[in-house]
């Protein structure tokens, strides 16, 4: 089935080409749209399920030259099944008597400067150099809290009350969308990006929500590969979201 958007062509921009932060020798360009009007929940829905991401009040979608290296995935929730790894991830962290301990509380999106220290710490140990490198609290409280969608953060906190990473996610009607997680580098080991991920699956499945959405996948990319660990996945093909075979 494919997404037909009952939005005039004049509302969509697109960008000038700037360096790719995924592909090295690659430019990369967006669609671009604003995301207004009297639902734009239901304008934010329409997009995502036609492969559109949200940052700050704006939906946008690759539209690269010679290139469709970016794939929309989603996780379809009722045929998810943990790997090995994924429950040693989430014995690790949930189980009782786990040796990390670990808790979530649901937050509205608001900026803190706790939040913004880890984020620092986070960019710079897995994104040097990327287009968030430079960013200051002012411009990180504009990626957490200009939202015109129903938006919410989660802390992964320890039981002792360190912080171990955030997730920032919009609330859709067929699921859950991941618009950004971070997590404090220190803990690397606990596999925190990975777990922010199962504990949204697991959220989904409690809410009898079908789908998490991950946002792109780009197989070249290291740091985009890793989502094809949670299968099933489904990505958004010209014939509509079908399950992503053999990914990498």
């Amino acid at each position: 089935m494919k997404h037909r958007l009952q939005i005039p062509l004049r509302h969509f921009f697109a960008t000038p080409p700037t360096p790719c932060p995924y592909l090295a020798g690659k430019l990369e360009r967006k669609v671009v749209t604003l995301l207004a009007g009297d639902d734009p929940d239901g304008l934010h829905n329409a997009l995502s399920q036609a492969g559109f991401r949200r940052s700050q009040d704006l939906a946008y979608r690759p539209a690269c030259e010679q290139c469709n290296a970016c794939v929309p995935v989603r996780v379809p929730v009722a045929s998810f099944s943990r790997s090995d790894g994924q429950n040693r991830i989430w014995r690790r962290a949930f189980d009782a008597g786990s040796t990390a301990g670990v808790t979530t509380r649901r937050l509205p999106a608001y900026a803190t400067r706790e939040h913004f220290m880890v984020f620092r710490r986070y960019v710079t140990a897995r994104h040097e150099g990327g287009g968030m490198a430079d960013m200051e609290f002012a411009d990180y409280r504009a990626m957490v809290e200009d939202s015109p969608v129903r938006t919410a953060l989660t802390e992964f906190r320890f039981t002792d009350g360190r912080l171990l990473g955030v997730c920032l996610t919009d609330a859709m009607q067929d699921g859950i969308s991941l618009v950004y997680s971070f997590f404090d580098p220190d803990f690397d080991r606990l596999s925190p990006g990975s777990l922010i991920i199962l504990w949204h699956i697991e959220q989904a499945r409690e809410q009898g929500l079908p789908y998490v959405y991950l946002g792109y996948w780009i197989a070249e990319s290291p740091k985009m590969a890793y989502k094809s660990r949670f299968r099933p996945l489904e990505s958004l093909t010209p014939d509509g979201w079908q399950i992503l075979q053999n990914p990498a």
